[in-house]
């Protein structure tokens, strides 16, 4: 049982300062001001659950994924840049809403999508977290004898499951303060949310291309 502890300890300690949830509240912010309360609610509960599966498929057959399309590390940062930078940009200019009765279901519909892209991934569960974890998988299967096999088996899911616990409660806890600020405050900190995200998608783009470039690909 105490091994079963220090690994649980050990994989925290590792995914909160990488993955941060306190960065995916604040994206839930800005991107929930036009939610209605049923939208939020289904974003807040559905988010957990998709960076856990996404966790869990990471650990298990992550790399096999990965080789079986041809995928790379500095791929998936290059891809997931596009991806934030282009959220980015359509929190930086929102477009303005024209009939009420249609766009508020499509707003429904659309925001509650954000749950997976880009709340799960790549906000919390982004590049860098499923190459940790895709990298920590491989060093414990080559490396069995530093915990008991069960402790191996039991450990990682727990481990998900305990961050997504934690992942939900931060979620919930936003609700308050989306009350404190109001509407124009929300809207403020999605423009500046929208900022920072192309800034992070630009970011995770030079990151790979960087990469590519130490491993030669180029050349």
């Amino acid at each position: 049982m105490f091994e079963l502890l220090t690994a649980i300890g050990i994989g925290l300690v590792v995914l909160l300062p990488l993955s941060n949830p306190l960065t995916t509240v604040a994206l839930f912010l800005g991107l929930s001001g036009g939610m209605t309360i049923e939208a939020r609610k289904k974003t807040i509960k559905m988010t957990p659950i998709y960076v856990f599966f996404i966790m869990l498929v990471s650990w298990y057959s992550g790399q096999a994924i990965m080789n079986t399309f041809g995928v790379t590390i500095p791929g998936l940062r290059i891809a997931g840049g596009f991806i934030v930078a282009y959220i980015g940009f359509r929190m930086l200019f929102p477009v303005a809403e024209n009939s009420r009765h249609d766009e508020g279901e499509k707003t429904v519909d659309n925001t509650s999508s954000v749950a997976f892209v880009p709340l799960a991934m790549p906000s919390t569960a982004g590049p860098g977290t499923i190459a940790m974890i895709i990298s920590m998988a491989s060093s414990v299967i080559t490396n069995e004898s530093a915990y008991p096999h069960w402790v191996i088996i039991v450990a990682p899911p727990l481990v998900f499951l305990i961050f997504s616990v934690i992942l939900w409660a931060c979620l919930k806890s936003s609700s308050l303060i989306m009350k404190f600020f109001g509407k124009s405050g929300i809207d403020a900190i999605s423009r500046l949310m929208g900022f920072l995200l192309v800034c992070m998608g630009v970011q995770f783009i030079i990151t790979g291309i960087g990469e590519l470039t130490r491993s030669g690909f180029f050349s």
